[in-house]
């Protein structure tokens, strides 16, 4: 039997990995560094918070997933991030992110992380708020107004007036065609 490097499938996986301790990079593989545009030795000790395009979604997307994580011990969703290096320095993109605490006691206490870079198949073409943006991943997700009100401690009628702008600025006539216009950019 061929024994495995762990450490080389970690480096050469084909999606970003990250490993933290309470939402902190303490490793990372090269496909997560050529996503968001930084060297391994930049990313490693950064908080999450600058992979995000504010710290209020980053400060919502945590409290959020807390509970999920300590429930379950994943966590995944499809959300905007911001490239945080290189030559696309600043811009945005739909990331698919999956987590798994190592402590369902302790969610944040040390995780395991993985990132998809949806760009290619879902670009951002709107420039939108960062409450949009939450709202546009959920409506993604299937969820109503009053599921994400819930979710963002939000009433459904605010949810309405976002899902609204959305479809405005997407051109959309119907929440399915926001999705799909969402879905392609």
């Amino acid at each position: 039997m061929m024994d495995i490097d762990y450490r080389l499938a970690f480096d050469l996986a084909p999606v970003g990995l990250a490993l933290s301790r309470e939402r902190t990079m303490v490793d990372c593989n090269q496909a997560l560094c050529d996503m968001f545009g930084f060297t391994r030795e930049q990313m490693v000790g950064q908080s999450f918070q600058i992979l995000y395009p504010s710290a209020d979604e980053y400060e919502r997307l945590g409290a959020r997933m807390t509970p999920l994580l300590g429930r379950s011990g994943t966590y995944a969703d499809n959300r905007i991030m911001k490239r945080v290096g290189g030559r696309q320095a600043g811009e945005i993109f739909w990331c698919h992110v999956t987590g798994r605490a190592v402590d369902r006691s302790q969610p944040h206490a040390a995780g395991i992380w993985s990132f998809e870079d949806l760009s290619s198949t879902r670009p951002v073409r709107a420039e939108l708020t960062a409450r949009e943006r939450e709202v546009a991943a959920l409506i993604m997700d299937g969820l109503t107004s009053k599921q994400i009100g819930k979710l963002l401690a939000i009433s459904h009628r605010t949810v309405e007036v976002h899902r609204a702008r959305l479809m405005r600025k997407y051109g959309a006539h119907s929440t399915p065609d926001l999705v799909h216009r969402l879905m392609s950019g």
